[in-house]
């Protein structure tokens, strides 16, 4: 059993760890270690190094059930294409890494695409679409590094939302980085036709 460290922003969690598992994890320690410690959100980067996400506060989970909320209903009222799925949802990205976003959309046709076996545990692929939601203890730097880890796998928008700064990071494949300042709205574009995110409840 490993306590994760407590700072004035984070909580002192305990975790099982089997003794087989060192400081680095395969992709079939994580899943067991996932299986055992269901109360987390546990990431594992390409370098199998293993993440500890806490709980959320109640801002950071109140903004994050409105983007699952939104996501969900631009779904279902468009007739349900692909899948859409909420912050405890892992994905194996194609660099190994398993990645947990706050939101998340994947186009039927790469879905279907998927074997059976691709889709079990953590399904082998990057969604289309993602969205990270900063909470007040994350480092900005690490979500900026993880929504262009997203981009570099396969994913066709990102959104990087900080509450904070009321700040809104846009991310497309080779295009720099559109940094918007207190924006009222975002458009799934191209990638979600007809989606978009009402920032009032975000900000707020």
């Amino acid at each position: 059993m490993v306590q994760t460290p407590a700072s004035p922003e984070t909580e002192t969690l305990l975790i099982e760890l089997p003794k087989t598992i060192g400081l680095y994890v395969t992709q079939e320690q994580f899943a067991a270690l996932a299986a055992a410690n269901r109360d987390l959100r546990l990431e594992r980067t390409a370098q199998g190094e293993l993440i500890v996400n806490p709980p959320t506060g109640w801002e950071t989970g109140e903004g994050n059930s409105s983007l699952s909320g939104e996501l969900y209903l631009w779904w279902r009222n468009s007739g349900e294409p692909g899948k859409v799925f909420d912050s405890s949802t892992g994905f194996t990205l194609p660099n190994g890494a398993i990645r947990s976003p706050d939101a998340s959309w994947v186009s039927r046709e790469r879905w279907k695409a998927l074997t059976p076996e691709q889709k079990r545990s953590f399904a082998n692929i990057c969604p289309d679409f993602v969205v990270e939601l900063r909470s007040s203890s994350d480092q900005v730097q690490s979500l900026q590094d993880k929504m262009r880890e997203y981009i570099n796998n396969g994913a066709r928008l990102g959104w990087l939302i900080d509450p904070q700064q009321r700040r809104v990071e846009i991310y497309r494949p080779e295009i720099a980085v559109e940094v918007l300042e207190n924006p009222a709205e975002l458009s799934g574009e191209l990638v979600l036709p007809g989606f978009v995110l009402n920032l009032r409840r975000v900000w707020n």
